[in-house]
């Protein structure tokens, strides 16, 4: 146990090290120049959502879950978080021209909760929506028509299953050359954030510094990759939102 926790401080100070010399070689957001309120709600009103299959859910959201930023879900243990996790990395692959935005997914699975046979059958029943909302589309030559396969769902999320922090906490540094490989990716999806930092890890202060670091990590990802990051947790619903 002290392995893995002194593993995860070093961790925690290379990644600081690292912001400070980036910090060093180039100026800050802040120091670039302010942006008017135009064009911020110009930017925020452009932004892509992904529909979470639930009309009264994507109104809460604001549409849906959006592209730049990272939003939490929460609640109890058969809520039905894993689910919307799923649903959310088939949605995101809806082609565009059926309002999709024809991208990919990073599933991060920390419990093991993800089921293959589950995600099919939701794959399914995407398409199986798709054919009735848009019934003079679907047409043999068309590409989207081509996409519209469980298989090919299933081939387009990029799954990482991670069995402790440690593991986490180079999953989520990676992410950057991973999405920088692929830019196609547009959500990435964590089930659960927190899991492995409430099981194995007693040391509460370095504990908090971590998750901080890695949520500081996930905002600028989905900033800087125009993707939407979405997290399990356990109380409400929270928007991150990194400064624009």
């Amino acid at each position: 146990m002290n392995t893995e926790i002194q593993e995860a401080s070093d961790i925690l100070k290379v990644i600081e090290s690292a912001n400070k010399l980036k910090g060093a070689e180039e100026p800050s957001g802040v120091l670039r120049g302010a942006q008017n309120a135009w064009d911020l709600l110009s930017d925020e009103q452009s932004q892509k959502h992904i529909t979470t299959g639930s009309g009264d859910l994507n109104s809460i959201l604001g549409g849906g879950i959006h592209c730049k930023e990272v939003t939490e879900i929460g609640g109890v243990p058969g809520v039905g978080k894993t689910q919307l996790g799923i649903q959310l990395a088939i949605n995101v692959q809806i082609p565009v021209e059926y309002g999709g935005l024809g991208g990919k997914a990073v599933y991060i699975d920390t419990e093991g909760s993800f089921m293959v046979e589950r995600v099919y059958q939701i794959a399914e029943g995407c398409i199986s929506d798709i054919m009735e909302y848009f019934p003079y589309r679907h047409d043999k030559a068309s590409s989207g028509r081509e996409h519209l396969q469980p298989e090919r769902f299933l081939a387009d999320i990029y799954y990482f299953r991670v069995c402790s922090y440690t593991e986490q906490i180079a999953v989520i540094n990676y992410l950057e050359k991973f999405l920088g490989e692929h830019k196609d990716v547009r959500i990435i999806i964590i089930d659960s954030v927190t899991f492995h930092f409430r099981q194995d890890f007693d040391d509460l202060a370095l504990r908090t510094r971590v998750l901080s670091g890695l949520s500081l990590k996930l905002m600028k990802l989905s900033k800087t990759y125009n993707v939407a990051t979405q997290h399990q947790g356990h109380a409400g619903k929270t928007k991150y939102f990194c400064g624009r």
